[in-house]
């Protein structure tokens, strides 16, 4: 298995060029196929408006939109024109509310989407609604890169978080051809319960599971010391040198995240490493 198509969905010119750059790095490593979606997005709001304005706004918010996309889309063309792999540019005008459905049917049927980080600088409600379409209604797995540029890490440490659950499961078996390439995958236990299935061999099984792809593993299990798990994988993937964390997505909903916060959303929102998704 490996990646073979790989989509990244443009919404602004924010890290535009290092994210290119980056993705057309991850493209080469596996010869693959890389797809940018340029998305104009209308974030018009009719509340408020006097009879007959909403038309002429609608009208103008979608001429804004349409250009930013093709502005996108022509600025990705420019700089992939004599690159050295194979690449394709496709447009789209939506609303805030159809952002879903565009990324997920265009994730769905794609390997990996690479993204920035959804959160701080110049992000927006789109970056996050983005991140979560490409998992949620594309089901595909997703690398977020906190710092877009031209050379991505090699990958050749990786940690890879274990809980047990279905969405870590599903992590591990998406992220299969990033762990066969590492050096070396440490598989991190925080805190195991005592009456858990695995409770005698934390992260035997799953380490089973890998050695036979060829994966090199060893097991970490740590003790929580911290309050939230985000900061401890933080810390761990730190001390071990890290350059990238696997780790299954969401597996509170996504409501929740919202409101009170969670492991996936503390992550995307500090880590200093490119973190790979999947549920």
């Amino acid at each position: 298995m490996a990646y073979k198509s790989i989509c990244i969905f443009l919404a602004s010119s924010a890290d535009l060029d290092g994210l290119i750059a980056s993705a057309c790095s991850l493209a080469r490593r596996f010869d693959a196929h890389i797809e940018f979606c340029c998305l104009g997005i209308d974030t018009t709001q009719s509340v408020g408006f006097y009879a007959g304005a909403p038309a002429m706004i609608y009208q103008d918010a979608l001429d804004k939109a349409s250009e930013s996309a093709a502005g996108l889309a022509e600025h990705v063309k420019q700089r992939l024109k004599s690159a050295d792999l194979r690449w394709s540019v496709d447009t789209a005008v939506v609303t805030l509310g159809g952002i879903s459905s565009i990324v997920g049917l265009k994730a769905r049927f794609c390997d990996l989407v690479v993204l920035p980080r959804p959160y701080g600088g110049e992000r927006g409600p789109q970056d996050e609604i983005i991140t979560e379409a490409a998992l949620f209604d594309g089901g595909a797995p997703v690398l977020i890169l906190p710092d877009p540029g031209a050379e991505l890490p090699d990958f050749s440490k990786i940690v890879l978080a274990w809980n047990q659950s279905d969405e870590a499961l599903a992590a591990t078996r998406a992220a299969l051809p990033l762990l066969k390439m590492a050096d070396t995958v440490n598989v991190v236990v925080v805190d195991p319960p005592s009456h858990g299935l695995e409770r005698s061999d934390p992260g035997g099984l799953l380490s089973q599971m890998l050695v036979r792809h060829q994966v090199a593993v060893d097991i970490s299990v740590i003790a929580r010391t911290l309050p939230r798990i985000s900061d401890m994988l933080r810390r761990h993937a730190q001390d071990q040198a890290a350059d990238l964390l696997v780790i299954g997505a969401y597996s509170h909903s996504r409501l929740r995240q919202a409101i009170l916060g969670g492991t996936t959303r503390n992550l995307l929102e500090e880590t200093s490493i490119p973190v790979f998704l999947a549920r």
